[in-house]
């Protein structure tokens, strides 16, 4: 892809606010989306997330009063829950060691330094700490997944208008570890959809991006 389509791609996406539900994303354009979110980069690597593809319209159907009535929930092509998980315990840790001897066919033994690192840093922290990182890294996944959609001219709609607890609640998360922190819509606008024409608004670029030489 030249310099020139990535530019095209990003000034064509916008928050798409609402979505033709005739139109569905391909099987081969979503399993590029599902590969953005499963390559995203996280801290340590150690993926403190999940992702909840809502594929059942009666689920989806109950998540759209606690989600302010947002008629995305309901109408895109597919609708994807970023789960964090508020605090990492050793077993977690070790799961993700057991993955690394696993992929890269290593010794466990010379995982022994990152193990601890991971416990001090991570298992021993403070729990509002962990809470607000783990968070974060779910964020770094959910811009891959709207830039791969807007290379593939998919659109899409990043969302933390909803009620969490509720989300949690409907999709059995209680007591899992896991809680709902925002979610994306994607499929294909509306012709009906009148934000498609604004123009973006943006601080000036000078502004907002500066170098320190």
């Amino acid at each position: 892809m030249s310099h020139a389509q990535i530019k095209d791609a990003l000034d064509w996406r916008y928050a798409t606010k609402k979505y033709d539900a005739t139109k569905k994303i391909s099987a081969q354009d979503w399993e590029t989306l599902e590969r953005s979110l499963h390559l995203a980069p996280s801290s340590y690597g150690i993926q403190p997330w999940r992702f909840l593809v809502i594929e059942n319209p009666e689920v989806r159907e109950k998540l759209k009063p606690v989600s302010w009535g947002q008629s995305q929930v309901t109408d895109a092509s597919h609708y994807v829950v970023f789960l964090y998980k508020p605090e990492i315990d050793t077993a977690f840790v070790q799961k993700y060691l057991d993955r690394i001897v696993e992929v890269r066919q290593i010794p466990a033994q010379g995982l022994d330094g990152l193990k601890n690192m991971l416990i001090e840093n991570l298992v021993k922290a403070p729990e509002e700490k962990i809470r607000t990182w783990s968070q974060r890294q779910a964020y770094i996944a959910m811009g891959f997944l709207l830039q791969t959609a807007a290379m593939l001219k998919i659109d899409s709609t990043p969302m933390e208008g909803f009620d969490p607890a509720a989300y949690d609640k409907i999709l059995g998360l209680e007591g899992s570890g896991w809680k709902s922190v925002a979610s994306v819509a994607l499929g294909y606008r509306h012709p009906e959809d009148t934000f498609q024409s604004l123009k973006k608004v943006r601080f000036p670029e000078d502004t907002v991006i500066q170098y320190v030489k």
